[in-house]
């Protein structure tokens, strides 16, 4: 019988390196992703194009764009890479423990996401978590181990990935029962004026992980067809977490993130200090890495998650 002669490959490492490049179309977040230096990334690509005899990208003034034969090697890689990462998670010993890892913003992640893993695991005990939430670092969410990724804004999925949409953005103003006993009603919007309004500060818009534009009072005094008149508050905070806990120490009001505050409002420690809500055009999105789906767990997550929805 004569032997199967060995396909001829570039290095394994060097089409690795470039499928991360190419996803994010730079060398400095590939970098950052696989902790090595931009050089060792350039090298890499370097030799992977001299190898090929073919130019993989377009190198432009603070831009990379991938040319079609780049195109089509990232196709080729990402799949190919995403077929060995499910036949290894196959050969896996079935005691080892399951664990799905999701990477949020820091709000999605408390207030959205651990009561869905709360619910979960109250079925699947054997099932952990690794949860990178940050609204600092972007990059978190193309993470070579992120499984799953809660995404905001107009997303579209890439090579390996299926992207579900969950529900728009949307938020209302709410505060405690007591609160609203206190110093409402709030007739219509302007009146709001003479609440201590809780806001989001601007840095949180700003942050590397916040891809979108501001969804905050002045928006929503505008969507009313009102003047925010930006009075005295006791809090503006870029952390939607320390938002919610003043919310809900009865400090005041905060504009609300429907999918946030939905818990609360049903369980009675928020009510709705006006009945207008604010909607941002945009939507929240789970991604979902194809080759993780291959796991048990992160499948069964995905369908809880998906569940919790209707």
């Amino acid at each position: 019988m004569r032997p199967v002669r060995r396909r001829h490959l570039p290095s394994l490492g060097a089409l690795a390196t470039f499928e991360v490049a190419a996803k994010h179309l730079s060398f400095t977040l590939a970098a950052k992703e696989l902790n090595i230096t931009q050089g060792a990334v350039s090298q890499q690509i370097r030799v992977l194009e001299k190898a090929l005899e073919v130019a993989l990208f377009i190198r432009k003034h603070n831009a990379l764009e991938l040319t079609q034969a780049g195109v089509d090697l990232f196709a080729a890689v990402a799949a190919g890479l995403d077929t060995i990462s499910a036949g290894v998670g196959l050969l896996q010993p079935d005691g080892l423990p399951e664990t799905v890892t999701v990477s949020a913003t820091d709000g999605m992640a408390t207030y959205w996401l651990r009561p869905l893993i709360e619910s979960f695991r109250a079925e699947h005990p054997s099932v952990g978590f690794v949860i990178l939430a940050s609204d600092e670092d972007e990059t978190l969410r193309n993470y070579s181990g992120v499984d799953l990724a809660l995404l905001c804004g107009n997303e579209r999925s890439e090579v390996g990935e299926e992207l579900h949409f969950l529900f728009p953005e949307a938020a209302q103003p709410v505060c405690t029962p007591a609160y609203l006993a206190q110093h409402g009603p709030f007739e219509d919007a302007q009146s709001l004026n003479r609440a201590n309004l809780l806001h989001l500060h601007e840095r949180h818009w700003s942050a590397d992980a916040i891809g979108w534009q501001p969804l905050g009072w002045e928006e929503w005094f505008r969507a009313q067809g009102a003047r925010w008149e930006r009075g005295p508050s006791s809090l503006s905070t870029n952390k939607v977490g320390l938002l919610i806990e003043a919310t809900l120490s009865g400090e005041g009001v905060m504009l609300g993130w429907q999918h946030m505050v939905q818990p609360r409002l049903r369980d009675g420690q928020l009510v709705h200090a006006h009945p207008s809500p604010i909607t941002a055009g945009r939507g929240n999105f789970l991604r979902c890495q194809s080759a993780a789906m291959q796991r048990p767990a992160v499948a069964r997550f995905v369908d809880h998650l998906l569940g919790s929805l209707k």
